[in-house]
């Protein structure tokens, strides 16, 4: 068995003049939490939906669990769990009877009842969705595409209407995941939630991969640190990649009361804002008319 549940090489979509994924190369590994981060636009649906099966590829080669998704056996999809960002708010089935119905699609599901408690909804079995709030719903939909047990699971923006405390639920739920060896593809808006879930980000803008690394490593990429304090009734502000060194020497040189001293490491969001702010600016400029950047320069 290959150590990659994903792999894509070359990646493109177009459509017309535009690329929505435009020469995409990535490797997602067996077992592990992978979230793919971008700003709306940036082609990650496009990307999640082609290692679906749900949408054709213009280039490039694609393997999802051994199988190119475009042409996958009737087997396939059994492996491969999917969650959707929407879903049809009305059914004439209870969320148990939603659970029980597409379990019997599955060689091998999950028990209904857990599953109906690892997401939250226990109180909730009787219910039809159209019953359910947002939340409500999105836990559900949570909850099928766990219900058949499978190695692979795509969530797209699966807490988008949690509180705070389902929020947690659902971690809980992903690491257990985790546990069993599941690999999870995820998207999401929420930099924390990628920052405490993922063993790795990638970070998609205009189309194509500009970031991968660990969150660690992520952080890491942006090296200056925000210091700020009030001297003298005045406040200041540094940014610096060596705040050590920076406060040993402010305080040896500093002879009156220093107050309200920060230092503020770069968070995830502050990566994430950079690269794609970085990478769009980017393919703006490339994509601009001739003469528009020869004025530029």
């Amino acid at each position: 068995m290959s150590a990659s549940a994903i792999t894509i090489a070359g990646l493109e979509k177009h459509y017309g003049d535009v690329r929505a994924v435009d020469g995409l190369d990535l490797e997602i590994h067996r077992g592990e939490v992978f979230a793919l981060l971008g700003p709306n636009g940036a082609g990650k649906s496009t990307t999640v939906e082609i290692l679906e099966g749900f949408r054709k590829r213009t280039a490039g080669e694609v393997s999802v669990l051994g199988v190119d998704p475009h042409h996958s056996p009737k087997g396939w999809r059994a492996n491969v769990g999917v969650m959707l960002q929407t879903t049809s708010a009305r059914s004439a089935l209870t969320a148990r009877e939603s659970l029980l119905h597409a379990s019997r699609y599955y060689p091998h599901p999950r028990d209904v009842d857990e599953t109906l408690a690892a997401v939250g909804l226990t109180e909730k079995a009787s219910a039809k969705p159209q019953t359910l709030s947002g939340g409500q719903r999105r836990r559900l939909d949570v909850a099928l595409a766990v219900i058949g047990s499978p190695e692979l699971v795509f969530l797209d923006e699966p807490t988008t209407g949690f509180d705070p405390e389902a929020r947690r639920q659902f971690w809980r739920l992903i690491e257990g995941l985790r546990g069993d060896g599941t690999t999870i593809v995820l998207t999401t808006h929420y930099l924390d939630e990628a920052d405490y879930l993922a063993d790795r980000i990638g970070i998609i803008a205009a189309g194509r991969l500009v970031a991968l690394d660990t969150p660690a490593g992520l952080r890491a990429q942006a090296t200056d640190a925000r210091i700020s304090w009030v001297e003298d009734g005045e406040r200041h502000l540094v940014e610096t990649p060596t705040p050590t060194a920076f406060l040993r020497d402010l305080l040896a040189r500093t002879t009156g009361e220093i107050s309200r001293l920060e230092v503020v490491h770069p968070s995830l969001e502050d990566v994430y804002l950079q690269l794609s702010g970085d990478a769009a600016d980017a393919a703006a400029a490339a994509s601009a008319p001739a003469t528009d950047r020869e004025a530029g320069a």
